[in-house]
């Protein structure tokens, strides 16, 4: 199970090398591919892209699939599942809608901020060993309420039933089957470029993503293995805490998990919660793997449970710690974080209504986690009269001149000799 440390018998140097990620597929290789698959869709346009999806997604059916009837291709169980996190998600990602602001800054100098929903986007869903339903309402359902009318979404096909439902939920009438990098290349070198993209993946996704930003197509975030911290105290339920760890390490063998606890007996327990739980798991190969890559560190105090969370800046913070809500001002670094024993990380990945598209790889100390702003666009607006001008000339005068822009000058010199 995990390897358990001792926190303060470590060197800085073996403390930070223990909070490092597991090493990602060959960058150079994976970064040689990736430009290839792109050049080959900038170039070849959709031979291209059915040559792909037929090496790489071994997938030959038709390259868009409506959704018109999905819906009632699934158990009505399921469908309910889908609706009632469909609903959180709407109601937690409708009240972030941004207000316009108008300020007069001086009389007659009025600035304004507002928003506007991109125009078109993409949406990358990921395939592989296991469907994601709700990584399309994630961010489907965001993007429609930010006032998104064109949306690409692209997973490898065939596509399930269950990922057709979703979109249909979400209001894609098609989806478009093709995965990896192939389908990152679509989206941004296709009849209709989209101006963003957004959605995990693989090393390849990830790699796609990075380079169509260079050519002005924007993303989301970059994005790496999904991972896990877990702060407790000896009053944490070990099961708890290890079914937590195991329903992270489950996504894949790349997959990072950390236990960061004050008490050695729970640390202790936890390896033993551990071991019978993983032998119930239908993806136990996967998990086992990704525990290889994980630890438990045992520390001496609370402040050093907070300096290492915040070290690490993981994809998702569980705090299984008997005063949990006094920590959360102290938590810097985290893309999303679950509080007390009954807030598995489960919830947030499916329906308590916030977003499971988060940062990952440590990058949580600068980047957030997905929601209605970032399918929406903000600008600013200016509207001076001709006394608001003439009141603030002298400002715009004294600054272009010292800046030795002539022109700036003159653009509010002539109006101000202007008699009409």
């Amino acid at each position: 199970m995990l390897t358990i440390t001792d926190w303060a018998a470590l060197s800085p140097q073996q403390q930070q090398s223990l909070l490092t990620r597991p090493a990602q597929k060959d960058s150079a290789n994976v970064r040689s591919i990736v430009t290839d698959i792109l050049a080959a869709v900038r170039n070849q346009g959709a031979s291209a892209l059915e040559r792909y999806a037929k090496e790489l997604d071994k997938y030959q059916g038709p390259r868009w699939v409506a959704t018109k009837d999905a819906l009632t291709s699934i158990s009505p169980s399921l469908r309910q599942a889908l609706e009632q996190a469909a609903e959180n998600i709407s109601r937690f990602h409708e009240a972030q809608r941004p207000q316009a602001v108008s300020v007069e800054t001086l009389p007659g100098v009025v600035c304004e901020q507002r928003w506007q929903a991109l125009e078109r986007i993409g949406i990358y869903v990921p395939g592989g060993s296991a469907p994601l339903p709700s990584s399309v309402l994630m961010q489907a359902i965001p993007a429609r309420l930010a006032g998104v009318e064109d949306i690409v979404l692209a997973t490898p096909g065939p596509v399930p039933d269950v990922i057709l439902a979703a979109a249909a939920l979400a209001g894609i009438p098609q989806v478009l089957a093709l995965g990896g990098a192939q389908a990152i290349a679509a989206m941004a070198y296709g009849d209709k470029p989209v101006v963003k993209i957004f959605g995990p993946g693989n090393a390849f996704v990830t790699e796609a993503k990075r380079q169509v930003a260079l050519d002005g197509i924007a993303i989301d975030m970059p994005a790496g293995p999904s991972e896990v911290m877990v702060l407790a105290d000896a009053n944490a339920n070990p099961r708890f805490v290890a079914a937590d760890l195991l329903s992270q390490a489950e996504h894949g063998p790349d997959s990072q998990v950390v236990l960061v606890t004050t008490s050695q007996t729970l640390a202790d327990a936890v390896n033993q919660a551990l071991e019978a739980l993983t032998a119930t798991l239908s993806r136990q190969a996967i998990t086992l793997k990704a525990l290889e890559n994980s630890r438990t560190l045992v520390v001496k105090s609370e402040a050093q449970l907070v300096a290492i969370a915040n070290q690490y800046a993981p994809e998702h913070l569980i705090l299984q710690l008997e005063n949990a809500e006094l920590l959360l001002g102290r938590l810097k670094n985290a893309g999303s974080i679950f509080v007390g024993a009954y807030s598995p990380e489960s919830a947030g990945d499916y329906a308590s209504g916030t977003n499971h598209v988060l940062p990952t790889y440590g990058l949580a100390k600068s980047y957030s986690s997905l929601g209605l702003l970032d399918f929406m666009r903000r600008y600013t607006v200016q509207t001076l009269s001709k006394a608001g001008l003439e009141s603030l000339a002298p400002t715009l005068i004294a600054l272009a001149d010292a800046e030795g822009l002539d022109a700036h000058r003159l653009a509010v010199t002539v109006r101000l000799e202007d008699k009409a």
